[in-house]
């Protein structure tokens, strides 16, 4: 189980994760945040640092969790 309650998100990594858990693509988050594919992913690749998430399919995992905590509060 993942401890959510020492991973920073800031309120644009939120946005991130909020369109990622609906199923859009880095491209398709870009085009509703006005930035770019980029930046999306450099946000991804920092929240899943700050959770010591290194494995790609655990990403899955780790958004969920996050959008469902922000979901309970």
């Amino acid at each position: 189980m993942l401890d959510l309650e020492h991973v920073k998100v800031t309120p644009r990594d939120q946005q991130v994760l909020n369109l990622l858990v609906q199923g859009c693509s880095n491209k398709e988050i870009a085009g509703q945040l006005n930035i770019s594919p980029r930046t999306v992913k450099q946000h991804l690749r920092t929240l899943f640092l700050r959770a010591g998430i290194r494995d790609g399919r655990k990403r899955v995992k780790l958004a969920t969790a996050l959008f469902a905590k922000e979901r309970a509060q």
